[in-house]
């Protein structure tokens, strides 16, 4: 059965205090309750009251999505304001203190701090998650195997969380080595069959480590209640048209691998110890760095090896319909990532205060309505 590759995307936003710029909890859920109202189900509240999570329906194709995103992102900025509050979207705040941050009164979120104490409390960060529909089970595991692979390219081009606790850390994405410290994180092994990763998941229920697949929080995975499989490893990104164009990636590299995988072709598995070399060189250095390639054995500039990876799914791009979108890496590759264009107005100003400006301002970017034609416009 030919997979669908609907899109599914959830992105996590911080809720800022227009005044002092750091976080602030979304006053007793208030916010939470009033998106649930107006977005039902769209809406979810998170462990730290200060993170606010939308996510779209299933999506047939990336236009779709795009819509979605655009519309949820509007309306919690609106929502925000209404809450004396800026939406801001970057995968760390600047420099928001995790040891004062409330969390949410919620049985799981209890259970998840009871678990796992400090590393729970300190994970203070906020991601993009796309989901992309491979029904079959047994295919999407083999899409899993095979897109891992691109998973550091992936996470190089949205790195978006330079600062932590106030401090430049030297790092694109430190929400990455936050994250890390959670157990059944990172890049996963390689499973020969669905089979496989069903024993391994039953074996870590029967000895009391999870109580469901929920609890993998690997950078990529089968969803456990979806028929999708799930990138994990997004920053998330400051503009919408960000998001967009690595969900529109991420769809064209499973379309792309299934393609080689119908005609027995596949593509060529790495041992994850390999793949996380690639991982700590992309959170290190975002795409300003370099990657190994490890077919040739040598380090490639992350800007080649990201346009290689266009060309390697440029003929999945057209059927999907989503050539514009993608093209939008290009302008990632001008502009610099989040991370760079943080750093940047770091450097020029020397206040992390207008780093939060910056951001809140990069959040609103391509939300906007686009007023109708004055053709259409109705006269009064």
């Amino acid at each position: 059965m030919k997979p669908t590759f609907t899109i599914g995307i959830e992105e996590e936003y911080q809720t800022v205090d227009p005044v002092t710029r750091d976080l602030r909890s979304h006053i007793h859920a208030e916010m939470i309750e009033k998106g649930k109202m107006r977005l039902q189900e769209r809406v979810k509240s998170e462990m730290h009251q200060s993170v606010v999570e939308v996510g779209t329906s299933v999506c047939g194709n990336i236009k779709d999505a795009k819509d979605e995103v655009k519309k949820l992102r509007r309306d919690m900025i609106a929502l925000a304001k209404e809450n004396g509050l800026r939406l801001a979207s970057a995968a760390t705040h600047p420099f928001a203190d995790w040891r004062v941050q409330e969390i949410y009164p919620d049985e799981r979120y209890k259970n998840i701090v009871e678990d796992m104490q400090l590393v729970a409390r300190a994970n203070l960060i906020f991601g993009l998650h796309v989901h992309i529909g491979v029904e079959d089970r047994e295919t999407a595991i083999h899409m899993m195997n095979h897109a891992r692979y691109f998973v550091p390219h992936i996470l190089a081009l949205s790195t978006n969380s330079p600062f932590w606790l106030g401090m430049n850390t030297g790092l694109k994405s430190y929400r990455c080595k936050v994250f890390d410290k959670f157990p059944r994180t990172n890049i996963p092994d390689y499973f020969p069959s669905w089979g496989e990763y069903e024993n391994f998941i039953k074996l870590l229920i029967k000895t009391g480590c999870i109580d469901n697949a929920k609890k993998i929080w690997w950078d990529i995975r089968p969803h456990p209640f979806f028929n999708t499989i799930e990138f994990r490893i997004c920053d998330i990104p400051m503009r919408m048209d960000e998001t967009i164009t690595l969900a529109a990636l991420i769809q064209a590299t499973v379309a792309k691998l299934y393609k080689l995988y119908e005609a027995n072709q596949g593509f060529r598995l790495y041992r994850r110890a390999l793949i996380m070399e690639n991982k700590w060189r992309a959170a290190r250095y975002g795409i300003n760095g370099k990657m190994i390639d490890f077919g040739k054995q040598i380090q490639v500039p992350v800007r080649d090896l990201i346009l290689e990876y266009l060309k390697f799914v440029d003929d999945v791009v057209d059927e999907l319909g989503s050539r514009e979108e993608i093209e939008y890496v290009h302008k990632i590759l001008e502009m610099g990532t989040g991370a760079d264009r943080q750093i940047r107005v770091f450097e020029e100003t020397g206040d992390l205060k207008k780093v939060v400006d910056y951001i809140i301002e990069e959040t609103e970017v391509g939300v906007a309505e686009t007023a109708a034609p004055v053709s259409e416009q109705k006269v009064g």
